[in-house]
């Protein structure tokens, strides 16, 4: 049985239950039941609290990406795009027990050399980092929050 972690993320009206003896978590955008990893747990509070409390449109936001890079096949946790479909954001997941390490934000730049994003959020829900890409200066700029999806 997965054990409950409290996040310093919004509660939400979350669907879980127990399919061939595991824990399974609904993920709203991908529309299914997926594993209940501390990962997922992150995950799908984040994704809530982006539609919820930030207004991210549900239907632009889309979990495991599959990119290459090279010959390896990844994939980024979360990706936002606009209403081109152009990717606006990549987030990248880690369970709370993992801390957010430079080696964390060396793994979502490198999605970002593939995606060119304007911005890049991390969090292990308990910490969260959210950054705004400046390519002009190349370096990146850490925000105090996640900006609402009207102020992008």
């Amino acid at each position: 049985m997965f054990k409950v972690q409290r996040l310093n993320l919004p509660p939400y009206n979350i669907s879980i239950r127990q399919h061939g003896g595991r824990d399974q978590i609904f993920d709203v955008l991908r529309r299914k039941f997926v594993a209940l990893t501390p990962e997922e747990w992150v995950r799908q509070h984040f994704i809530h609290f982006l539609a919820d409390h930030k207004g991210y449109p549900a239907s632009l936001l889309a979990n495991e990406v599959q990119l290459r890079v090279g010959d390896k096949t990844v994939r980024a946790d979360s990706v936002l795009y606009d209403t081109s479909l152009r990717p606006l954001m990549i987030v990248e997941y880690k369970a709370p027990s993992i801390a957010l390490t430079q080696k964390v934000f060396d793994q979502i730049s490198v999605y970002n050399l593939l995606l060119h994003v304007d911005y890049l959020v991390v969090s292990n829900g308990l910490e969260t980092y959210c950054c705004r890409m400046d390519y002009d200066n190349q370096k990146y700029l850490f925000l105090q929050d996640i900006p609402d999806y009207e102020n992008l």
